[in-house]
């Protein structure tokens, strides 16, 4: 039986496959194309084998694609089940998410990931330290990096697409956090910096990066490289810490690449304005253009309860600066565990940040349904405005608050203005005029 190989050794061969097909149709790209940037590193088809013999859709991650969006769900040890997760994975696929990533904490993981996969026709990621971790009953210090090695294999066979691992976290670099404000804020970064301290002895992650790369090519499990020192304030934004470890991650890259399997690369969760571009920039530089998916970024720090909206500014702006992937932020964030509307609040404020992106970026017919919008709300066609909503029951419920009878559904004014302020009826009516040759340019004396 032959060796299964991924998609980016099919893409170096020379192959399109089925899979590439798919995702050229769904990016308006032309095959060769989408080959073409598999094969450069420049675009992940995150699709595990088991996965993709479920009901899992393939979809791009890269420069070339639209920009796209992941939502996080999962289990803590104090709320959610499965009935609960589900519910947020449909809610997450609904309003838009490209992919989804289970990071539950808590109990009965296996069930609950096996009944999100079996449901799911996005990718699914995981962070697998953090089942690990719940088997090791919460103690990192027994880690031995054979664990490890087994849970990704676990998971890799339960069919998840992309994992996260924080193989970038170097022993030499902790110091580099000691001045932080927030320290170290990714869990699975301060999981493995705690373990090296009590062992002294580097990432074992980071030594068994050959061993996991031969796992995830077994099933094309693509990486997230994970960044664990990235900054969790403004004040630790784009510092020595971050930049070591993207440093490493650019190594790392290019290693996974030569044994065979895809790559992304995780980015900085909080980032002032100014400095998102620099940043994306860099990654791109430093990991060759390899899919850069940016957690965020927040752009402000003191908003909490509406860092869904503090972040997808930040996010938009990666977007058009090349970021191929947003991970959205809900209203929740740092407050608690997302419940399904915190889910739909998060995935509909990044799915502007993704579109605008898009926008901003030129994709071939990213502005096709905004165009069609405007041309129905000069219409006044209520009913097809609220069908090209992004959100239509919303958008419907707006409206039907202050007009709800059927006939204001033909109405060619709105609530704010009434009939006799509505500018685009006073502009109807300056076009009939005009049509009628009543409107007539003046005469300029010379």
């Amino acid at each position: 039986m032959p060796e299964p190989i991924t998609q980016l050794e099919h893409a170096r061969q020379g192959t399109i496959t089925p899979e590439m097909e798919f995702v050229a149709e769904r990016e308006r790209l032309d095959a060769k194309t989408v080959r073409a940037e598999v094969a450069a590193g420049r675009m992940v088809i995150p699709a595990n084998r088991v996965h993709l013999a479920g009901r899992l859709e393939p979809m791009g991650i890269g420069i070339a694609a639209c920009c796209k969006i992941n939502a996080n769900i999962g289990n803590s040890a104090v709320t959610s089940d499965q009935a609960g997760e589900l519910e947020k994975l449909h809610t997450a696929v609904h309003f838009g998410a490209d992919t989804v990533m289970d990071l539950s904490t808590g109990k009965n993981i296996d069930p609950i990931r096996m009944a999100i996969i079996e449901a799911s026709p996005v990718p699914i990621g995981t962070v697998p330290i953090y089942q690990m971790l719940e088997e090791l009953g919460g103690e990192i210090e027994e880690m031995r990096p054979q664990h490890f090695l087994d849970m990704v294999e676990h998971q890799a066979k339960q069919g998840v697409d992309y994992m996260t691992i924080h193989c970038g976290v170097k022993y030499e670099h902790l110091h580099l956090t000691m001045g932080r404000v927030t320290g170290i804020v990714s869990r699975g970064g301060s999981l493995i910096a705690k373990w090296m301290m009590v062992h002294r002895k580097q990432n074992p992650l980071f030594e068994s990066f050959d061993d996991l790369c031969d796992i995830m090519r077994q099933y094309d499990v693509t990486w997230s490289l994970g960044d664990g020192l990235r900054p969790g304030s403004l004040a630790d934004a784009s510092d020595e810490a971050q930049f070591a470890e993207l440093d490493v991650l650019g190594e790392l890259t290019k290693r996974g690449w030569e044994r065979g399997t895809q790559v992304m690369v995780e980015g900085p969760g909080h980032i002032p304005m100014h400095e998102i571009k620099m940043n994306v920039d860099r990654q791109i530089e430093v990991c060759e253009g390899a899919p850069f998916y940016v957690l965020g970024p927040l752009v402000t720090d003191f908003a909490p309860g509406y860092d869904h909206i503090t972040s997808c500014i930040g996010a938009s702006l990666a977007g058009w600066a090349g970021a191929a992937m947003l991970c959205y932020v809900t209203p929740k964030e740092h407050l608690g565990l997302p419940e399904r509307e915190d889910v739909k609040q998060g995935l509909i404020a990044y799915k502007i940040a993704a579109h605008a992106a898009d926008i901003a970026r030129q994709r071939p017919g990213a502005r096709d349904r905004d165009d069609a919008l405007s041309r129905a709300r000069f219409a006044f066609d209520w009913e097809e405005q609220f069908r090209l909503s992004l959100d239509p029951e919303t958008a419907r419920a707006y409206h039907d608050q202050t007009l709800p009878q059927d006939t204001f559904k033909s109405a060619h004014f709105c609530s704010m203005c009434g009939p006799k302020y509505c500018s685009m009826k006073i502009t109807e009516d300056i076009r009939a005029m005009a049509a009628e040759g009543i409107l007539e340019l003046p005469v300029v004396a010379k």
